[in-house]
């Protein structure tokens, strides 16, 4: 690709298209910069709150280090150390590492693929907007006395009503709620931008490693955070609504709640480690000067931790009384788990081996990482033997394990990634002297810290103790864990000093200051690239020497904006063939204003402030529904010339359009929550010696058939609608939201007559939670049917602009399948218990 017949421009282009490009993508001044929605706006502010929240919850561990450094301290009370390591553990997991993978995500992958943003800009900045107001105003509760203080994974019944009668456990579920809904509309964008939007050419088996490490655990997160999204909306409706699910009084179980906590709290530990897999993959080849080796097999052991990591759950349960067989198969799994990890780390020394090495920040922190990584995986080989686990269950062991899993594996190599990355901003890059002053404080501070905490944890100290008696013998290894996270801390200040330095240096070129192979160091500005390269390698900087140059001429694809507005080029998921003209929304105050909104619902339902979380509410509702209709606008041309006579559709249709992905994938998040709750009323169910329990009962059949009618004639109207002119759609559209909602109406009713009551027992509190889910569905339903017979009435639904008429009829097929998967489970199970 380096001969200009080959390119789809022959000649540079003028610098009037150039002027066009950089107006239509111009990030505005001064306030208005918060309404940016550019991928590398977002990325960037996304990156420092996530940073800032480490700090705060780095001070928190600092105030529980100095309470534990001698005996007998009464620096803080037992109720505010209880808060303290609560809020410590939450921020640090939900506020801190998976929002800082997904920071770095959304600023580096598009120009790492080629594209000019993410398909859905609004969404991340929706996303991260929930994630800034929501996060500081749920650490804010630490000043009032109302953070939670049921440790950060807030197992009842010690979180419920009978033993935390306070607001503080309804701040973290409700507060991660939110935090939550970041994370997954984060993962969708993720995973539907590296399947569509990359560079032509650059095929599944050409992407990077890092783009590979983030789609799986984008794939990831949509599996596994349901199952806390369906826990914590669980643990809430027992506290607000008193439905008994956790309550064994009541025919509950605690143990639900640990499921599902952990079926998503384990596989976290891979989603926060992959994406830093992901990063030391990309730049180990280049501080090497080396072709990674071993890439197939790399990507694969990805794959790999992705799947053994959804095995793994019961991992924290071993001490819970389950069976032998299932304990064994988890402890065998959270061994195998070692292989395609140790693969990874094989393939690194083998780069870093075969390779000249330049040892500069960047190679310090990942050589530190390697070394702290590889004693936390040694570690947790340890407590995956069953016997050994009982012993230091619940001890200072498992603090040591964890943080040398979670900081090893993943703050060591967010800070390489930092030291190698950071000139993308302004082009300079941070201070060699003091990044290794910054490297030996980390490294040493953390050391000396943590790992006297596994022989602390061996003689006994249990987790969660706010104080000790100086008679139990650990005083001397407290303080020396105590004076090392004092290093550490002196070893972040420096860090931060540095940083800030560098930023604030003049602006200059970036170039490529480490010949680094992957397309993020191509020249870029707003727009992303001057025009969208094509690839014909695995590391195209190295083998398509004059891309840079090229790119920057705009001799490749998309040179210019065709249609005036923001646009990329999409691609097909797997050869990475140019598809459609994807358009982009601008810049809008909307995503920030349905942020807040949502921020407010959730916290103020909280403090019981109803009527102020409803106003939020629709405000959240209300710009979300302005924005989309922004968003979905028709186009004056229907083909686009995107250089070297290729010409593509501008948007695309059904399966072939990223929209219907995103929301597919959306509704499979809904489904995995539903199926959460279908498991509580299994479990529920199993347990019972009778079931139905006494006083109750199942509505009769005719009813079940009645309402499986109204749902499929929903889904018959939807589908007709579709085959009928605009001027009849809305009338089909408002029969089959009748239909559907009528058959709602049918399932309740017919549920009253057999006196269902949610707060007698949790057979039937899982009941009547399925039915709610339906009906929560069925409220998008009431939201998307009018929106959509607008559209059809002013006559926006045209052939060439449909994505909004095939998504709500998406939906509304799920809402049709959810309600047979309701009478599935609810009829099926008991057909087969008897």
């Amino acid at each position: 690709m380096t001969r200009d017949a080959t390119l789809p421009n022959s000649a540079p282009r003028p610098p009037e298209e150039l002027e066009k490009l950089e107006a239509v993508w111009k990030t505005p001044s001064g306030l208005g910069f918060f309404k940016s929605v550019n991928n590398t706006n977002i990325g960037l502010l996304y990156i420092g709150t996530a940073i800032l929240f480490f700090i705060l919850a780095g001070i928190l561990a600092l105030i529980m280090r100095v309470q534990l450094s001698v005996p007998d301290n009464d620096l803080v009370s037992a109720g505010t150390y209880n808060q303290i390591f609560t809020m410590h553990g939450t921020v640090m997991m939900f506020l801190f590492a998976i929002p800082i993978v997904e920071a770095i995500a959304v600023y580096l992958l598009p120009n790492m693929l080629g594209a000019r943003d993410l398909p859905f800009p609004r969404l991340s900045a929706y996303a991260f907007w929930c994630y800034a107001f929501g996060g500081l105003a749920f650490f804010c509760t630490l000043f009032w006395g109302l953070a939670p203080d049921g440790g950060w994974f807030m197992y009842p019944p010690l979180t419920g009503m009978k033993y935390s009668p306070g607001l503080n456990a309804d701040f973290w579920l409700l507060g991660i709620g939110f935090i939550e809904i970041s994370a997954i509309a984060g993962a969708i964008e993720l995973i539907v931008g590296i399947l569509f939007t990359r560079a032509p050419g650059m095929t599944l088996r050409r992407m990077p490693v890092y783009a590979w490490a983030m789609l799986v655990v984008g794939v990831m997160i949509v599996i596994a955070f349901p199952a806390v999204i369906a826990g914590t909306a669980l643990l809430e409706l027992e506290r607000a609504l008193n439905l008994p699910i956790f309550d064994p009084e009541r025919g509950g179980d605690p143990i639900i709640w640990q499921h599902l906590f952990w079926f998503f709290g384990h596989p976290e530990v891979y989603i926060i480690f992959l994406p830093a897999a992901g990063m030391i993959s990309t730049m180990i080849p280049t501080i090497a000067g080396n072709r990674l080796v071993g890439r197939r097999a790399i990507v694969v052991a990805l794959v790999g931790v992705g799947i053994f990591s959804f095995g793994l759950w019961a991992h924290h349960m071993f001490t819970a009384g389950l069976g032998v067989i299932e304990m064994s198969l988890i402890s065998a799994a959270s061994m195998a788990v070692a292989i395609p990890t140790g693969i990874q780390v094989f393939g690194w020394i083998a780069t870093l081996w075969s390779g000249r090495i330049r040892m500069n920040a960047p190679t310090l922190f990942m050589l530190g990482f390697m070394f702290i990584f590889v004693l936390g995986g040694l570690t947790g080989v340890m407590v995956a033997v069953i016997p050994f686990d009982w012993q230091v269950h619940d001890t200072y062991f498992i603090v040591a394990h964890l943080h040398y899993v979670l900081i090893g594996g993943m703050v060591f190599p967010v800070f390489a990634a930092i030291y190698y990355w950071i000139p993308l901003i302004n082009g300079n890059t941070m201070s060699e002297r003091l990044s290794k002053w910054t490297f030996w404080l980390l490294f040493g501070g953390f050391n000396i810290s943590f790992f006297p905490m596994h022989i602390t944890g061996l003689f006994g100290m249990p987790r969660r103790v706010y104080t000790y008696s100086s008679e139990m013998g650990w005083d001397a290894l407290n303080m020396i864990s105590t004076l090392g996270s004092f290093l550490f801390a002196l070893g972040i200040l420096l860090m931060i000093i540095d940083a800030t330095r560098t930023l604030r240096r003049p602006t200059k070129d970036v170039g490529n200051p480490w010949n680094a192979a992957t397309l993020e160091w191509l020249p870029s500005e707003d727009y992303g690239n001057r025009s969208i390269p094509i690839i014909t390698s695995d590391d195209p900087l190295w083998d398509q020497p004059t891309l840079s140059k090229e790119v920057a001429e705009g001799r490749h694809y998309l040179p210019n904006t065709v249609t005036g507005r923001r646009e990329t080029i999409s691609t097909s998921p797997v050869s990475a063939r140019p598809t459609y003209l994807m358009i982009l929304p601008g810049d809008s105050w909307l995503t920030v204003l349905g942020a807040f909104g949502t921020a407010g619902f959730f916290l103020l339902l909280t403090v019981k402030a109803n009527v102020l979380a409803t106003i939020c509410g629709v405000i959240a509702i209300g710009s979300i529904i302005a924005w989309l209709w922004q968003s979905d606008q028709k186009v004056p041309m229907r083909e686009a010339d995107i250089g070297g006579g290729v010409t593509l559709p501008i948007g695309a249709r059904g399966t072939a359009s990223h929209s219907w992905w995103g929301t597919f994938i959306m509704l499979i998040v809904l489904f995995l929550i539903y199926c959460s709750f279908a498991y509580v009323y299994i479990h529920t169910s199993m347990r019972l010696q009778i079931c139905p329990p006494p006083g109750a009962s199942l509505p009769a059949w005719s009813w079940t058939l009645l309402s499986a009618a109204l749902l499929l004639g929903g889904s018959a109207l939807v589908w007709l609608s579709d085959r009928v002119s605009n001027k009849l759609t809305p009338w089909v559209l408002i029969v089959a939201l009748a239909c559907t909602a009528g058959a709602f109406g049918v399932d309740v009713y017919s549920w009253r007559l057999v006196n269902l009551d949610g707060t007698r027992d949790t057979w039937s509190a899982s009941i009547s939670i399925l039915l709610g889910f339906q009906g929560i569905m069925l409220f998008v339903l009431l939201l998307a049917a009018p929106y959509l017979c607008v559209r059809a009435w002013r006559g926006m639904i045209v052939p060439e602009n449909r994505a909004t008429r095939d998504n709500i009829a998406l939906i509304w097929h799920y809402v049709t399948l959810q309600g047979f998967a309701g009478f599935l489970v609810i009829r099926g199970l008991l057909l087969v218990m008897e």
